[in-house]
């Protein structure tokens, strides 16, 4: 089965439907998916583009955007090399005001057995088992 790439381009015109036209070309790429036709796949740094762009552009809110996002995780044959920690860190940002960027080094942070950082960024002293260092 081929495997392709999906850009934050893609998922945008999906999850908004803003381009009609273009929302259908992408709901067909997605039900080839999960019909088991194609096999896509995609990064963490689309899936945080996504989320800063609905949020940012968008003015989705982090509730709707969290739901969204976590759906999309969840797609059949949609590969995302890191899925469980965007799932984990998809729950710390939505228990902590922070952004999402933060709440997934966070948790990358927690799989690479490290709990401190050198930020300047305070957004970190507010989450459990991280200690943030201040050079």
């Amino acid at each position: 089965m081929k495997t392709v790439f999906v850009d934050t381009n893609i998922f945008l015109r999906y999850l908004t439907a803003d381009e009609p036209a273009k929302y259908e070309k992408c709901r067909e790429i997605f039900k080839k998916a999960v019909d088991g036709k194609i096999r896509l796949l995609t990064s963490d740094m689309v899936v945080a583009e996504l989320i800063w762009t609905l949020q940012s552009f968008y003015k989705v809110l982090k509730p709707e955007v969290i739901e969204k996002i976590s759906i999309l995780t969840n797609t059949p044959n949609l590969n995302i090399p890191n899925s469980g920690i965007i799932a984990e860190a998809l729950i710390v940002y939505s228990r902590k005001n922070i952004d999402y960027i933060d709440a997934y080094n966070s948790v990358f942070m927690r799989h690479h057995n490290t709990g401190e950082i050198y930020s300047y960024d305070s957004d970190f002293d507010g989450i459990d088992g991280i200690n943030r260092i201040e050079p």
